[in-house]
């Protein structure tokens, strides 16, 4: 169900589904950021590290994140757009094989000074399987809202 900026509520909870990283995410990762530094790309190197193993870049955590987050909540064609992110934190490695998934919360709702327009700060907090947070931080968003929706 699509949701309108005045449905929100602050409080308000979703949860997604879980997603487990695979080597194939991992290649793509180092692929697509061109950060194919030894602690990410080669598994003989990583033996030797602290994790261990290979670890994703941080910054791969956050793209799934955002990606999780996205249907929560369904907002429809009501978004306008991204703002930005805030408080972002970078709490544990991702390992190939570690399954995660997001938890969103609405954090605060307010109108801009511009008619027809909201920001809505969502809290997305990207956790392993086994509860621990992987990364968390606020995400803003602008959308449209009263009657001068489109």
């Amino acid at each position: 169900m699509t949701l309108s900026f005045e449905d929100l509520q602050v409080g308000q909870r979703w949860e997604s589904t879980g997603r487990t990283l695979t080597d194939a995410d991992l290649t793509i990762a180092c692929m697509t950021s061109g950060d194919w530094h030894p602690i990410h790309a080669d598994a003989e190197f990583s033996k030797n590290s602290v994790a261990k193993q290979r670890i994703f870049q941080g910054t791969y955590g956050l793209h799934v994140a955002m990606a999780l987050a996205t249907r929560f909540p369904e907002l429809g064609d009501k978004v306008i757009g991204a703002l930005g992110l805030s408080e972002w934190r970078f709490s544990a490695p991702l390992f190939v094989g570690d399954t995660v998934h997001v938890e969103v919360e609405i954090a605060s709702k307010r109108l801009t000074s511009r008619a027809g327009r909201g920001l809505v700060e969502r809290r997305i907090t990207l956790k392993k399987s086994d509860g621990s947070v992987a990364q968390e931080g606020v995400a803003t968003m602008m959308m449209h809202c009263g009657s001068a929706q489109p």
